[in-house]
């Protein structure tokens, strides 16, 4: 083959490739953003359960510490009044203002908690998950004082002690860091559901890609009326609430 006849065959077949559509070549999927929906009425359902926080707790070697004080918690029960008070909710029925409610890191999409951090222990990935980095934590506590939700604990002492059975596939932590909910990003990881969604056997928590047209936490959220946690705060929490 000669030299006019080579690069008229890789002129044509490079034009081919510029009349592909652009998003065929350059663009990526789009990227998912983590949620979870709490069904507040399916999640009253048994009294006292903590089917939820013990598998949480469990899967992550949290410590179960007698001294509340000392308190170490990812996913925890807090009063209805305690959780939305001040919020303008005061048609809701006695019953509902009664009730536990079900917290837990809200992994925003702006977290304060990231902005003040000043080792960047804490960050937030792509998929919107507001991580810990343990080893950069230098217990300043930032972190805790700008979290307006309450969402993060201190290890006031070494926590390993007070671990009923550690679970070797995730780390434990150490005296003097901050730790919280990951969303079990390691699980996700996995194709798994966070282990306080796979433990609910009241189906009151709802977890999935917000960002996909079909995932369940999307179709329950245009389907229910659902309320968040201050968000006047402009933080815009990933957490719902349907009553």
């Amino acid at each position: 083959m000669d030299r006019r006849k080579f690069l008229k065959i890789t002129g044509l077949s490079l034009a081919g490739l510029t009349i592909q559509p652009a998003f065929r070549l350059f663009s990526k999927p789009e990227q998912k953003r983590w949620a979870m929906v709490i069904n507040l009425d399916a999640c009253s359902k048994k009294d006292g359960c903590r089917d939820c926080i013990d598998a949480c707790h469990r899967v992550h070697n949290v410590p179960d510490l007698a001294n509340p004080k000392d308190e170490v918690k990812w996913i925890w029960n807090a009063p209805f009044e305690r959780v939305f008070g001040g919020q303008g909710y005061t048609t809701l029925n006695e019953v509902l203002k009664n009730r536990s409610v079900l917290v837990l890191c809200n992994h925003c999409e702006n977290p304060p908690c990231v902005k003040v951090c000043p080792t960047k222990a804490t960050w937030k990935r792509e998929d919107g998950i507001v991580m810990m980095d343990y080893h950069r934590c230098i217990g300043c506590r930032y972190c805790m004082a700008a979290c307006p939700y309450g969402a993060r604990s201190f290890n006031w002492k070494d926590p390993r002690p007070s671990i009923n059975e550690i679970n070797m596939d995730f780390p434990t932590r150490m005296k003097g860091v901050v730790e919280k909910c990951n969303f079990c990003e390691e699980r996700l990881a996995k194709n798994l559901l966070p282990a306080c969604v796979e433990a609910c056997e009241e189906k009151g928590l709802i977890f999935g890609d917000l960002n996909a047209t079909d995932s369940d936490v999307r179709k329950i959220l245009k389907s229910k009326f659902s309320i968040l946690r201050k968000p006047h705060l402009g933080t815009e929490p990933k957490i719902y609430y349907i009553l």
